[in-house]
């Protein structure tokens, strides 16, 4: 496949908490048991590069929070990114003694790698798209598996009442999920009135917050507020589950355990989406899981989840706004042909 064109490949760096800019990425010989990917589309994950651009990593998460082949350190200057599908244009995977069946010159892939217009990772770096899914949808595909670990960490069954607390990207991912289960009732819980059509587009409710429903079996919170972590405790019955989907970075949080807490015999769950669950985790490699995570992205009625899109070029001028945003769900990143 023809190589030549774009030879000057660049990424988009956070220079300083607050401000952006594209720097020059030169690749150099293809190596062993590598492939070379030409991006085609990526996305912005609001929750966490809103976090990382602010410069409010804290120092004890900065080497757990490294996103793969994340150039630079926390909090700035960074290289940071985990959504491009691409298609692999180059491959030297067969030079690599270890060489499995994989990605191969000429397919679509998915790569955990920051906002970069061509770049080189190891073969088993690039997953290739299952059938079905096209690549302007799969750069959902991290968020996915996210919502994919949340589910599992809330242990949901058929029947379960269910809360979603937030209604962004990863909150209607969850609803989707759950709202597949047989029997779940789902509603989901925003302030922001133009979501509810999109929960009742997946198969949710939809409620605004002085109408959650009471009694729930799990209420999941994905707010990043005090005020939805309260609403999510209020809303589950007793022994209820309480599945913490939110990260605060640096900021402290609100927790209030009077009232019922301790009479409603409530539980509150870390779910986080670097390690899969125990219950699963014997079973279930992170490459398992994130195939999954694809192949459930077949449905066209999650492209409402796609609120805008944007050139690559024109990230450093926009990247903060969209951050910023409080319609933002996925926005996605056109890079050129």
């Amino acid at each position: 496949m023809d190589d030549s064109q774009d030879a000057a490949p660049s990424a988009f760096w956070i220079e300083a908490p607050g401000r952006g800019a594209l720097r020059a990425a030169p690749l150099g010989p293809l190596e062993a048991g590598q492939v070379r990917v030409r991006a085609l589309f990526g996305a912005i994950s609001r929750g966490t590069e809103a976090t990382v651009f602010a410069g409010a990593v804290p120092a004890s998460e900065h080497e757990r929070m490294r996103a793969p082949f994340q150039e630079g350190a926390f909090p700035a200057p960074v290289k940071y990114g985990y959504a491009t599908v691409g298609r692999v244009v180059a491959s030297q995977a067969d030079l690599a003694p270890e060489a499995q069946a994989g990605a191969a010159e000429g397919d679509l892939v998915l790569v955990l790698h920051p906002h970069q217009t061509r770049f080189d990772v190891p073969q088993g770096a690039a997953m290739v798209l299952p059938q079905g899914v096209p690549p302007e949808r799969a750069v959902l595909g991290p968020n996915m598996e996210t919502a994919l670990n949340l589910v599992w960490d809330a242990g949901l069954q058929p029947g379960d009442r269910v809360v979603v607390v937030g209604g962004g990207l990863i909150g209607l991912l969850v609803a989707f999920l759950a709202a597949a289960i047989p029997g779940t009732e789902v509603t989901v819980i925003d302030r922001e009135a133009a979501r509810e059509a999109v929960a009742i587009g997946l198969g949710a409710r939809f409620a605004a917050p002085g109408q959650a429903p009471s009694g729930c079996d799990v209420a999941i919170h994905a707010s990043g507020t005090d005020e939805g972590l309260g609403l999510a405790i209020e809303a589950c019955g007793f022994e209820g589950r309480i599945v913490e989907a939110s990260w605060f970075g640096t900021r402290p949080a609100t927790l209030l355990l009077g009232g019922a807490f301790h009479s409603q015999r409530l539980s509150i769950i870390a779910s986080q989406v670097g390690t899969v669950p125990a219950a699963r985790r014997a079973r279930w490699s992170r490459e398992r899981r994130l195939h999954l995570a694809l192949s459930l992205l077949k449905d066209a009625r999650l492209d409402a989840l796609i609120s805008g899109e944007t050139p690559f070029e024109a990230l450093p001028e926009v990247y903060g706004a969209v951050l910023a945003a409080p319609d933002t769900l996925c926005h996605r990143i056109r890079y050129r042909a």
